[in-house]
C-alpha cells in the first residue's frame, strides 16, 4: 500500500511558476513509476508527466512540454513537478500517482493522492 500526499499548489499569475511535491509513504518508493495528472472542472483527468524509478526516462503531455519538469528524489520518497510559464488553462487540481508498471502509469495508476489546487489567474 502506497499513500501519496501532494503539496505546493496555490494561486499564481500567468507566466509565473510553481513547484509541486508529492511525498510517498512506504520503503519501496524507488520501485514505483510516478506520474502527475490534472483535472479541470467539467473535464476528465488528464496525464501530465511521468518518471521512471531511476529518473532516466520522463514523459510529458504535449501541452506542457518545455514548460514543466518532473523529477524525483528516492532518498526523500518525493516526486516533484516544476511548472514554469504557467497559463490560465493550466488551472486544475493536480494529482500524484504511482504504479509499478511503466505501461500502466499513463492509463490507470494503482495509487492516487488527494490532489492540490493550482490556479493561474491575474
Amino acid at each position: 500500500q502506497v499513500q501519496l500526499v501532494e503539496s505546493g499548489g496555490g494561486l499564481v499569475q500567468p507566466g509565473g511558476s510553481l513547484k509541486l511535491s508529492c511525498v510517498a509513504s512506504g520503503p519501496t518508493f524507488s520501485n514505483y513509476v510516478m506520474g502527475w495528472f490534472c483535472q479541470s472542472p467539467g473535464k476528465e483527468r488528464e496525464f501530465v508527466a511521468s518518471i521512471t524509478w531511476n529518473g532516466n526516462s520522463k514523459t510529458y503531455a504535449d501541452s506542457v512540454k518545455g514548460r514543466f519538469t518532473v523529477s524525483r528524489d528516492n532518498a526523500r520518497n518525493t516526486v516533484y513537478l516544476q511548472m514554469n510559464s504557467l497559463k490560465p488553462e493550466d488551472t486544475a487540481v493536480y494529482y500524484c500517482a504511482a504504479d509499478r508498471s511503466n505501461s500502466a502509469i499513463r492509463k490507470a495508476p494503482k495509487y492516487w493522492g488527494q490532489g492540490t489546487q493550482v490556479t493561474v489567474s491575474s
